[in-house]
């Protein structure tokens, strides 16, 4: 749903031989989440429009693979919506992943400014594409919105007759935003239809914290080739609700994260674990100002660190100068770790998203995987203080854990609920990697770089004794939503410098050594090699603080 990514095209076949796919439900039923607001009520009112999320279907039509090598994707029409509500879209997702999506119905609420109805009907449909055989027929069809309306999604029907205006409701303009393609589920060609057809997920196109569309489930076809992020035809809904009544209150923050808090494993041979903030400043951390040979003690909450700015070069922090209390921060502390969570809004306040933030005092040294050898290399890699993330996403309309996404060095990806491993409850496990700790959500080795090759750093993911429970050991640092006051943010948030100096390694010397390693049909020049690995690799620079990161604003990157 969050990511970016084309399949292969599909050939079709009338019959429905293969398994549907089964509604998917947490391991364990969701509690009774503490009282307040709308969360998790079911609905969500935009302001003159309610939702709520149909996850009941009836399959209209199925597009099987090529001899059955895949088992393809099902078109399906919303069933069973309250009376009241309306229909704004068909629904489509792979067949080889549980029945979780929804699409959102709405009815109007007694909120409306303008004398135009919030909901209109459409004038009637444009035919996108269709395919007519003697074993089936499918047609896909565009409502004609009227002027000052536009239409949130595509209808699909068994029958060239063109679908009843009562199916679904457009929706007044200025209730609306825009939004782009995001996946490409599927290509279709077909022998009985005389172009291609390509059938994408959409998405809004502003997704940040404070941004306002809502997604309302549906896809949109066409049979012309479309690139991901492109803007189309239908829209999706804008919460005007400037309140986010769904969004949890402090109370129901604190029973989502001990409810769904995943359990975070450290590599078995980690040498650099996680600790505390305050640990690290009370073992040791140093500030540097620029200009002066000179650091000073950080006290134990950061007051003396220099709050708001930029990241503009005029501090950082270091380790002591001294050898052992060096030694001492680079291993971590693990017993005094805990996440430091951010709590906001996402897909326009539909959703939570709980993000975790995880302090390592140090980031150790990469390991290049080249064909069959490892080298580890001496320097690339290092940096003091490093900043990672996982992200939980909350649908407010039920408080289910939706998806997570795993924060991976530079970028990362979004992983839905029911392909996560869980431990206890609807508790989940997130693999640290050994070094560089990125999140990952099995355990395995996974590469950056040319994967397929045999070519990239490595990121070794295991179990081990060093975990991480963060269901019980968190702090709550921010939520601006809530409003001023609610959740105290520590001195060392509003830090917006570097947690660590910036030293640049020759690591083109140390790559250069291993280019004679690389297999003939794979040399690289030292030029191209560079280019396969984070940039992170490059020199020792410290990152900045969560609130400097473009995350914390915006929507999670992939």
């Amino acid at each position: 749903m969050f990511g970016c990514k084309s399949l292969p095209c599909w050939d079709c076949a009338p019959e429905f031989t293969d398994p549907d796919p089964l509604p998917f439900s947490l391991p364990s039923p969701l509690p009774q989440w503490p009282q307040g607001g709308s969360f998790a009520s079911g609905r969500i009112c935009l302001g003159e429009i309610e939702v709520l999320k149909v996850d009941k279907f009836e399959k209209v039509w199925r597009c099987t693979s090529l001899r059955g090598k895949s088992l393809g994707f099902t078109f399906y029409r919303p069933l069973e919506i309250p009376e009241g509500f309306f229909c704004l879209g068909h629904y489509c997702q792979s067949n080889d992943q549980p029945l979780r999506g929804y699409v959102l119905v709405a009815h109007e609420t007694n909120a409306s400014v303008l004398e135009s109805p919030a909901l209109e009907k459409p004038l009637g449909y444009s035919l996108i594409w269709s395919m007519d055989s003697h074993d089936e027929c499918v047609y896909f069809w565009l409502p004609n919105p009227p002027i000052g309306y536009k239409a949130m999604g595509i209808v699909v029907t068994s029958s060239s007759n063109e679908p009843a205006v009562e199916e679904v409701r457009c929706v007044r303009g200025d209730l609306t935003e825009t939004c782009e393609t995001s996946d490409l589920l599927l290509t279709v060609k077909s022998k009985y239809a005389k172009n291609a057809f390509q059938v994408w997920n959409t998405q809004p196109c502003d997704r940040g914290m404070l941004a306002t569309g809502v997604s309302v489930g549906t896809f949109f076809c066409g049979s012309a080739y479309f690139d991901s992020e492109q803007v189309v035809d239908i829209s999706c809904l804008k919460n005007l609700d400037s309140s986010l009544s769904a969004m949890p209150n402090k109370n129901q923050i604190h029973a989502l994260i001990q409810h769904y808090g995943p359990t975070v494993y450290f590599h078995p041979d980690e040498k650099y674990l996680p600790s505390s903030v305050q640990w690290f400043f009370k073992n040791g951390a140093v500030l540097y100002a620029a200009g002066s040979s000179k650091g000073k003690a950080i006290d134990y909450e950061g007051t003396n660190l220099p709050s708001g700015g930029t990241n503009d070069g005029a501090f950082w922090i270091d380790f002591p100068t001294d050898e052992d209390a060096r030694n001492n921060l680079k291993k971590g502390n693990i017993e005094s770790a805990e996440l430091y969570v951010h709590v906001k809004p996402a897909l326009g306040g539909a959703f939570t998203d709980i993000v975790m933030w995880v302090f390592c005092p140090f980031n150790g040294p990469a390991t290049l995987k080249v064909a069959l050898m490892n080298i580890e290399m001496n320097k690339v890699g290092e940096h003091v203080g490093d900043w990672e993330h996982f992200t939980l996403r909350i649908s407010n309309f039920s408080g289910e854990l939706w998806s997570v996404f795993f924060s991976q060095h530079s970028g990362g990806h979004w992983v839905n609920a029911f392909d996560l491993e869980f431990i206890k409850g609807n508790k989940s496990i997130v693999y640290s990697s050994k070094d560089g700790h990125a999140s990952f959500p099995h355990p395995g080795t996974y590469l950056q770089g040319l994967s397929k090759l045999g070519i990239g750093v490595r990121n070794d993911a295991a179990r081990s004794k060093f975990i991480v429970d963060s269901s019980i050991k968190y702090q709550v640092v921010a939520a601006e939503y809530l409003g001023e006051g609610v959740i105290t943010e520590p001195c060392w948030l509003q830090y917006m410098r570097e947690w660590g100096p910036t030293i640049v390694y020759d690591s083109r010397s140390e790559i250069d050594k291993i280019i004679d390693l690389l297999p003939l049909f794979v040399r690289f020049s030292v030029e191209n090699l560079f280019e396969l690995f984070p940039t992170e690799l490059y020199g020792e620079e410290g990152p900045t603080g969560p609130k400097e990161k473009d995350n914390w604003l915006g929507d999670e990157y992939c």
